[in-house]
């Protein structure tokens, strides 16, 4: 099953509560990306779930797909807002780490802050190959071993910080 389109609506009205109420955060009033963890609606859910619970504070996305859906690459201090698998606006991010490499370049600590399947490295280079497979392919390219990974940390700033 693919993903709804995202509630714009109800992102803008995130967006703008956020802005209003911390304004030393944003760098400027344009809306950020709206954005899903993973490719369909149930992982959109279990991955959200996750940055709810505190155990996510970390996701890797294949620069290509950057380049797919026409978006710059993210700097730290740059915003956007993680939707549930219905589309709806849940939470606004914030990155505070970025560093580009390969999937070689993955590593424990990493794959712990990305806080999916038991955290550990195995399971992250296994579940991601498969993943980004998928997600390439759909896209029209090809996930190789050199494609570049943007890995990126985040913190939940709004509707309120999870510890």
């Amino acid at each position: 099953m693919t993903l709804p389109a995202p509630d714009l609506g109800a992102a803008r009205h995130l967006w703008d509560n956020y802005r209003a109420a911390r304004p030393d955060l944003v760098r400027d009033e344009a809306m950020p990306p709206v954005e899903y963890f993973g490719d369909h609606p149930a992982l959109a859910d279990e991955l959200l779930g996750l940055v709810v619970s505190g155990r996510k504070r970390a996701t890797a996305t294949l620069s290509l797909e950057f380049t797919v859906e026409n978006e710059p690459l993210p700097r730290i201090g740059d915003h956007w807002i993680a939707c549930d698998g219905t589309g709806t606006a849940r939470l606004v991010l914030r990155s505070t780490a970025l560093r580009l490499g390969t999937i070689a370049d993955a590593d424990e600590d990493f794959a712990r802050a990305e806080g999916e399947d038991d955290g550990s490295l195995e399971s992250w280079l296994a579940s991601h190959r498969r993943y980004w497979q998928r997600v390439a392919a759909a896209s029209g390219f090809e996930f190789t071993g050199t494609s570049e990974i943007v890995f990126e940390h985040f913190e939940v700033v709004w509707p309120r910080p999870v510890s």
